[in-house]
């Protein structure tokens, strides 16, 4: 082996060994008993403080899967020359990073572990900082993921502080307006590393521009752990939380829902219409995790074990259709060189492979019966209209607003993926690169292969992570009253009517359509010989691109229903000939669509920032000494205020 193969080989390599040992060690934590270790000679003063139990072992183990397939990828990708020496070595070093995350047992380790996430993860996106649109894409996620760090170490310093310990396990009677300022810095902090409305505006921007192989882990792996940070910190700490808890994350997950897939539905970009999907699911997440902290406040036990089920299910799938997406998009990008769909199509015929691959996961984020999302989405469902909302007046305004929520969210994904899909793969070629594209190599498509398989088994049979699922459940104080059990072949709601079977309704699907294949074959067989005549096309010989669908067309009519939110900025171009100024040579057609939150909500932050920042300029002397004074004095404020 050579020493350009060897490169690619041994990260893919190491990143899936990392990977193994994730789930290995998940499991243990999982299943086993609660087990510690402590390094204290790492890390001056307090050491490292490692804990296995069930719920940072439910992450240990999701994270670490998405490396065993992201890892087994990576070789094909890199031989390809699409993958850099730094990224190679950074990237065992970020899956790494995101294992220690949920192993972390003390606030010291569990800030560490993020803070060296988050580097690597920078360090990642910048792979091809020669270009413009990279360096912009790091910049903005360099500034949302420090600021999203130093919410998290204030909300850390402080609970520290009022609890009185180091190790998650000894902190006890924390105040409760210690509680509620935890709360609220903890859900910026790791909303933002989550992608969830406002403090999204990283995620459509790094993802696009980042290596594939490190999309995937970003967008399948890396935004499960600011979910984590809520469940660990909110949910389980401090937990069971008051009503208004949950209010306030279902109100943000069901903004981060809609407003991630309005903004998927009208995307061009593929990999830029796939992270907004993740801002969409991880929105629906939170707001499951929500809903179970609101029913377990209202004395609404069963469905707050539901809701949970749902939240913590739907972090399988998405991890699982997520990082197929991604790597089927990388697999688009090394072929074609393109990200856009309006110049993709064609692809099923040269790619049949990843066409097929990508159409699994499209189909599981769908939220569609024999997707990998469904079961999740359903589960959400069921958890909201089995309330008995007559009796609290909260739940009965609040939930109603939420089914109609996940409905529209589901309606808008199933249009966006139809898009991608339909678009991207199956129309015909509208460039010259989409018409040279060739198949993937064979590792690429293997570690494709392992996440489609995981789709399907989610789809068809997620009674195989039913063990794990009941274990993270339990975990959370506001799903732990009332048990989990009836989640096998035919999933049961604990004490409540109404059941679903995964299984059944994917075998009835491939009966019907075996059954309509041999009856099109028998009609075939029955017909006279066909008589051949020309194809009837306006006027033209034969179909050409042009006369087919683009991306922006398609989205046309959801842009115009969504104009207030959207807001986009159009031209309309007139070349006039040069014989008469009534008749047109040609007529262009423009339409951009940015961020509106971002254009609206930020540049105010970021100009008082700015302000602020020439301020505190004037403090700058370059002297060490007082700098040290500074950070001492800001730690020594906030532990009096904690006080």
């Amino acid at each position: 082996m050579n020493r350009r193969d060897f490169r690619p080989a041994s990260a893919g390599a190491l990143t899936s060994l990392l990977g193994a040992g994730g789930i290995w060690a998940g499991v243990i934590g999982m299943f086993g008993s609660v087990r510690e270790v402590r390094i204290g000679w790492l890390l001056p003063l307090s050491g490292v403080q490692l804990t296995l139990d069930p719920l940072g072992g439910f992450f240990m183990t999701l994270t670490g899967a998405v490396a065993v397939v992201v890892g087994l990828y990576t070789i094909g990708y890199a031989r390809g020359g699409h993958l850099g020496r730094a990224t190679l070595a950074v990237l065992p070093l970020f899956v790494a990073a995101m294992l220690v995350v949920p192993a972390a047992g003390s606030v010291t380790t569990f800030a560490l572990a993020w803070e060296l996430m988050a580097v690597a993860s920078l360090v990642l996106v910048l792979a091809e900082h020669t270009r413009p649109q990279v360096r912009s894409a790091a910049l903005v996620y360099a500034v949302m993921t420090q600021l999203g760090f130093a919410a998290i170490l204030a909300a850390l310093v402080v609970l520290s502080a009022a609890g009185g310990a180091n190790r998650f396990a000894d902190l006890h009677g924390v105040p409760e307006a210690v509680r509620t300022a935890v709360f609220l810095l903890t859900v910026a902090g790791f909303g933002s590393k989550a992608g969830l409305v406002p403090l999204h505006a990283w995620l459509p921007r790094a993802h696009p521009e980042a290596p594939s192989p490190v999309s995937a882990l970003m967008s399948a792996a890396m935004v499960n752990l600011g979910v984590y940070g809520i469940c660990r910190f909110d949910l389980q700490l401090l937990g069971p939380g008051p009503r208004w808890w949950g209010l306030v994350l279902m109100v943000v997950g069901g903004v981060s829902a809609l407003y991630g897939v309005v903004q998927a539905s009208v995307a061009t970009d593929l990999k830029r219409l796939l992270a907004y999907s993740t801002t969409e699911n991880l929105g629906l997440i939170t707001l499951a995790l929500g809903a179970a902290t609101l029913f377990a406040a209202t004395g609404a036990h069963r469905p707050a074990t539901i809701a949970a089920a749902a939240a913590m299910l739907h972090l399988i799938a998405h991890a699982a259709f997520k990082s197929l997406g991604f790597l089927s998009a990388g697999s688009v990008l090394a072929a074609t060189g393109l990200r856009d769909l309006d110049r993709l199509g064609g692809l099923a015929r040269r790619m049949p492979a990843t066409t097929t691959l990508f159409g699994v996961a499209a189909l599981g984020a769908c939220g569609l019966p024999l997707g990998a999302g469904f079961v999740s989405e359903w589960l959400l469902v069921q958890s909201l209209i089995h309330t008995a909302a007559e009796h609290v007046p909260v739940l009965a305004l609040t939930t109603p607003l939420a089914v109609g929520a996940v409905a529209l969210t589901t309606g808008l994904g199933v249009a966006a993926m139809v898009k991608a899909f339909g678009i991207g793969f199956l129309a015909r070629p509208r460039s010259e690169q989409a018409t040279r594209a060739v198949e993937a190599p064979r590792s690429m498509l293997g570690g494709m292969a392992l996440a489609a398989a995981a789709c399907l088994t989610l789809a068809v049979a997620p009674s195989t992570v039913g063990p794990a699922l009941r274990r993270a459940i339990a975990a959370l104080p506001a799903a732990g009253a009332v048990e989990f059990t009836d989640f096998g072949a035919l999933v049961r709601l604990p004490g409540l009517q109404g059941s679903v079977a995964p299984g059944v309704i994917a075998a009835a699907c491939c009966a019907a359509a075996l059954a309509a294949a041999a009856l099109a074959q028998w009609r075939r067989r029955r017909r006279p010989e066909p008589v051949t005549s020309p194809l009837w096309a306006c006027g033209a010989d034969d179909l050409t691109a042009r006369m087919q669908y683009t991306a922006t067309s398609f989205a046309e009519p959801l842009q115009r229903v969504f104009d207030d939110v959207l807001r986009p900025d159009t031209d309309i171009e007139v070349t006039h000939s040069a014989e008469s100024r009534y008749l047109a040579d040609r007529i262009t057609y423009r339409s951009t669509i940015a961020d509106a939150i971002e254009e609206r909500c930020y540049p105010p932050v970021v100009h008082a920032i700015s302000a602020a920042a020439r301020l505190v300029r004037r403090a700058h002397t370059g002297s060490v000494h007082l700098y040290l004074a500074y950070g001492a004095l800001g730690v020594l404020t906030v532990l009096v205020v904690a006080r």
